[in-house]
């Protein structure tokens, strides 16, 4: 049946179906709030990464591998490598045993009594450096103020030396602690109150509900901690310097003091301090990596 004359005059008046909009403007209407962070991110991250990485290969002939042989081939930049590795995984070892129990105990806390400790733990968290560098000297060193009050007891006390591998983890140690609790007390709720309730049920014992419930769900959450804090340990400069000094004058060798020492006494070692930069970045990133695959598997938990 054909249509009138008015209803094809009202059928070609209506609006037919609007063009899909142009892929670009999709994609741009989508990312066009994330373009300055993504621009922060190239200027401040992706741009002196690859200029590090140039550095690196630059030689005098060219681009080629000739600073990294020169640099793995130097026992002292070896030792830096290893030990900086040493040191961290030693510091966040030292830091998920001290502060995973304290993060569950605050986690307990009335709510009182846990806003004051969080104030002091991100006090603690945010102070490092120079000043944290003077404060274990004031404190610990070998005219601190706890050494002078333990001698003057009658208390044989040898502090450790600032240039020391103990000296370090312990000036670690005051601000990683701190940090992991603040990391890991939001994961401690992942343990609900009817877990508890449902293994009491159950007349399971506590050691049975930590060992088949509690250590499972909170395993990947201190394994991040972990990764965490080794990334942030292994990059440490200003406080290993104001411990340490430059590495001719200290005991100890690390990554971030083996770059400064080459940039200060080697007016042509730009390309082996970007070696031992890049190897610092190619750690770190992939410790950050594996810390976002394990976090993608705890937050099911949540």
């Amino acid at each position: 049946m054909s249509a009138t004359p008015i209803e094809a005059g009202e059928l070609a008046r209506r609006p037919g179906p609007s063009a899909p909009a142009a892929p670009r403007l999709v994609v741009l209407e989508q990312w066009w709030p994330a373009i300055p962070l993504l621009v922060v991110i190239a200027a401040f991250l992706l741009a002196p990464a690859l200029l590090l990485i140039g550095q690196s290969l630059a030689t005098a002939d060219g681009i080629g591998l000739g600073n990294w042989e020169r640099v793995f081939s130097q026992p002292a930049n070896r030792t830096a490598i290893v030990t900086s590795l040493v040191l961290a995984a030693t510091s966040a070892t030292l830091t998920t045993l001290i502060g995973a129990p304290l993060a569950w105990m605050i986690r307990g806390m009335l709510p009182v009594s846990r806003a004051g400790w969080l104030a002091l733990l991100n006090v603690s968290a945010n102070f490092g450096g120079i000043g944290l560098a003077f404060s274990f000297f004031a404190t610990i060193g070998t005219q601190g103020m706890i050494t002078r009050a333990l001698q003057a007891g009658g208390i044989e006390f040898d502090p450790p030396r600032g240039a020391s591998f103990l000296g370090l983890l312990l000036a670690y140690e005051y601000t990683n602690i701190p940090l992991f609790v603040l990391l890991t007390l939001p994961a401690m709720g992942a343990l609900r109150t009817e877990w508890f309730e449902a293994a009491e049920v159950a007349s399971a014992t506590r050691w049975q509900f930590w060992r088949r419930v509690g250590v499972p769900v909170l395993a990947p959450f201190l394994l991040g901690g972990w990764l965490l804090i080794f990334t942030w340990s292994i990059g440490i400069y200003s406080l290993a310097f104001g411990l340490a000094g430059n590495v001719a004058a200290s005991s100890i060798n690390i990554i971030t003091l083996q770059i400064g020492s080459i940039l200060q006494s080697d007016v042509f070692g730009r390309g082996r301090a970007a070696v031992l930069a890049v190897v610092l970045m190619a750690i770190a990133t992939l410790s950050l990596l594996a810390y976002r695959a394990i976090l993608r598997r705890a937050l099911r938990w949540l």
